[in-house]
């Protein structure tokens, strides 16, 4: 039992404000605030680039990770990740290593600075997350500082059942209280509602993330991505400690670069009006002559 001011000192370090990202500047115009020990969910429908900005975000911030993912293959999520780090595409990632020799070690090398540990398996279920946490709390002498789930629904018995997909979320925040980490989990939203088929590159409001489970997390982000221009549009749709907008009518706008697994600001160009022409008059007639 604790009173509120033990409880404020005890926790105040976990409640900090996460390391700003660059890219995400006109998200945090919006008001969002994601903390250190709070459970986000990103929420989107399929093909919206949900791992890519996972994987962007927790590698830009440079904090000590551990991502299970169930979505992307060991290659896919490496080869992104080195992508990322070099700024070639997943392509010459991909023949590089596939032709060795220096061009390998290049990529290899690429991922020596990164503090993202990976776990893949499906389903994901939370026997393999305890034994992932025993041997990183064993190698590293800590827990990690961010735990990626992707995704939601590629948990043991959570792809269709709404009761275990409830169980999930209630895990997660367990573990986020018990180790200060920032739980970010993936999660689909419907790709059969009518917002869906009349303007599906617009992010999915709150009442079209599967399951009503965007309501559980501290912070819930709705995402989408206009193939055509490669805008990421980002809304937050819950948010406990902060503004958000339910309908998702409210986004910020990056520039998604999928094929090197990097999101960035979209610059706004000023068009300065043309100068005023002067006033015709009488005198301007005559001195032309």
């Amino acid at each position: 039992m604790l009173t509120p001011g033990r409880s404020l000192t005890m926790h105040a370090e976990s409640g900090r404000e996460l390391p700003r990202v660059e890219a995400f500047e006109a998200l945090y115009n919006m008001g969002c605030r994601p903390r250190q020990g709070e459970v986000i969910m990103i929420a989107g429908r399929s093909g919206t680039q949900k791992s890519g900005l996972a994987l962007f975000w927790v590698a830009e911030m440079g904090l000590p990770t551990l991502y299970f993912s169930a979505d992307m293959s060991a290659f896919t999520a490496s080869s992104r990740l080195a992508s990322m780090a070099t700024g070639d595409t997943t392509e010459m990632v991909e023949a590089g290593m596939a032709e060795g020799g220096r061009y390998r070690e290049t990529y290899v090398n690429a991922l020596a600075g990164s503090r993202i540990t990976f776990s893949f398996g499906s389903p994901i279920t939370w026997r393999a997350v305890d034994e992932e946490m025993e041997a990183y709390v064993e190698l590293w002498d800590s827990y990690p500082s961010c735990l990626v789930f992707d995704n939601l629904m590629d948990f043991d018995s959570a792809e269709s059942d709404y009761t275990e997909q409830m169980a999930v979320m209630s895990g997660a925040t367990e573990l986020a209280r018990a180790t200060g980490a920032t739980v970010i989990v993936l999660h689909h939203a419907s790709d059969k509602s009518w917002e869906a088929k009349s303007d599906p590159w617009a992010p999915p409001s709150r009442d079209q993330v599967k399951g009503g489970l965007s309501e559980k997390p501290e912070l819930s982000l709705s995402v989408a991505l206009d193939p055509h221009s490669q805008e990421y549009r980002i809304a937050v749709i819950k948010q406990r400690m902060g503004p958000s907008d339910p309908t998702a009518k409210r986004y910020a706008s990056l520039r998604c670069h999928p094929e090197v697994t990097r999101f960035s600001k979209i610059e706004r160009v000023t068009l300065f009006p043309p100068p005023e022409p002067k006033p015709w008059t009488p005198t301007a007639v005559l001195d032309k002559r």
